[in-house]
């Protein structure tokens, strides 16, 4: 008995070394929201914490990311898309038990549905022939994402039948799904457009970070066309603090909401683990930087290996940013209602570049975001077009951000920003090395 006694005691302490720890905070800081989380290091920690976060649209405005041996304290300062504290105790109760416990991603309910994974090059009207092959399929789409970066779009559907509502399971109908559809991915015969279609084999993983890994995966990052320029708002660098063994990235760009989660994601996903980070936002700027390392503990070792780093961060900040007219499609779920809009979006020449989908209560919530032929801002007369022939109470234009940036003195100041923060992380390093600040790990 008192061996079990014992026994028992030991398991507490190993449940309780391996939970992490959630502290909330907001008396501390008077703009926003501290989160605190104490854990034993394991990999991927991280991006369960953040992703939590950001599932909440919450915006992360700074962080401090620091492993000390096996154990890890990572601290947001978090508040909602409207920069208030978090004063609602559900959503605070909500971040304890979802950090504490295990965290499978966004609330899509799966059972019952069938989840397909596309991957091809973009084009033109392609999301219209997409849900036109579906619809004629007798396709139901409950849930979807689809993203478009450097002429390739990826897209994670989850569907089921249209007249029974159930699960569509069978093979042959599933091969005849993905046959037309990508056939369609495939539209003009290009031998590199390289399209893929196939049944999700991992429901539970997280849609967005999926999202991330298929585009990474058709190597979206490396098929810049040479009117792709790289964009002058990101600017990545990657260095060796050699002393120290750790590989050091500076990311600075705009910041929008779930930023870091996009950063984190990537970096996990290539299997680099971050020991220490520090995020710091300023009116629509942000600056992330990051010590990793190897999962095997060594930094990064080829040039070639830095430029693909670079490479895939740029993609990684650049697939989610703004791109178009958001649009917001209201309406009572019904068979090709996806179909016909997006119909009328390419008959009168709109580009959907990155879309939500998603069902609730026969309810559709879909957001598209729009641009015209040459990827530039549609003309307002056009979206009010649009907008009369679908129904202006179900189609709304919700957000116009700014686009067409030319570099000009403010992108040119941000790029001078970012070296000198580079330059400031070079003396921070010297200083540690002088022993004029300790080290955390």
């Amino acid at each position: 008995m008192a061996m079990k006694g014992y026994l028992d005691e030991y398991e507490k302490l190993v449940i309780r070394m391996n939970t992490p720890r959630v502290v909330i905070d907001n008396g501390v800081c008077s703009s926003a929201t501290i989160v605190k989380v104490d854990s034993s290091r394991r990999n991927g920690i991280l991006l369960e914490a953040v992703q939590i976060l950001t599932d909440l649209n919450l915006s992360i405005k700074k962080a401090y990311i620091s492993s000390d041996g096996r154990w890890n304290m990572d601290v947001f300062h978090v508040t909602d898309l409207n920069g208030n504290k978090l004063n609602d105790q559900s959503v605070l109760r909500y971040i304890e038990q979802s950090i504490e416990t295990v965290y499978y991603g966004e609330n899509i309910e799966v059972n019952g549905l069938t989840a397909l994974e596309l991957t091809g090059t973009d084009r033109i009207g392609l999301l219209s022939e997409m849900f036109a092959v579906l619809s004629d399929l007798n396709c139901d789409v409950v849930d979807a994402k689809l993203w478009t970066h450097n002429g390739r779009v990826a897209s994670v559907i989850y569907l089921r039948d249209g007249s029974s509502g159930a699960p569509i399971l069978d093979s042959q109908r599933i091969s005849k799904i993905e046959g037309r559809l990508k056939n369609v991915l495939n539209g003009d015969n290009d031998v590199n457009s390289a399209a893929k279609t196939c049944v999700s084999v991992d429901s539970m993983m997280h849609i967005e970070r999926r999202l991330h890994q298929l585009m990474f995966e058709d190597r979206d990052y490396e098929r810049r066309s040479n009117k792709q320029e790289r964009s002058p708002t990101v600017v990545v660098t990657v260095q060796n603090w050699a002393e120290r063994s750790y590989s050091v990235v500076n990311v600075h760009c705009r910041d929008r909401t779930k930023l870091l989660f996009d950063v984190v994601c990537t970096l996990t996903d290539m299997e680099y683990a971050v020991f220490h980070a520090t995020i710091n936002t300023a009116e629509d700027q942000a600056h992330l930087e990051f010590y990793i390392r190897h999962k095997d503990g060594s930094p990064i070792s080829s040039e070639a290996e830095r430029q693909r780093v670079i490479l895939c961060l740029e993609a990684a900040v650049e697939r989610r940013a703004l791109e178009g007219v958001r649009l917001e499609l209201r309406h009572p779920d019904k068979q090709g209602l996806l179909a016909e809009v997006t119909r009328t979006f390419r008959e009168n020449g709109l580009n959907v570049t990155r879309t939500e989908i998603s069902t609730s209560s026969e309810m559709a919530t879909n957001i598209f975001y729009v641009t015209d032929a040459n990827g530039d801002e549609p003309d307002f007369k056009l979206i009010e077009s649009v907008r009369e022939k679908i129904g202006l109470e179900c189609l709304r234009v919700k957000e116009m951000p700014t686009m067409n940036h030319k570099k000009g003195d403010g992108e040119e100041q941000q790029q001078t920003k970012a070296v000198l923060v580079s330059l400031g992380s070079l003396v921070w390093r010297n200083l540690f090395n002088f022993g004029l600040i300790k080290s955390c790990s």
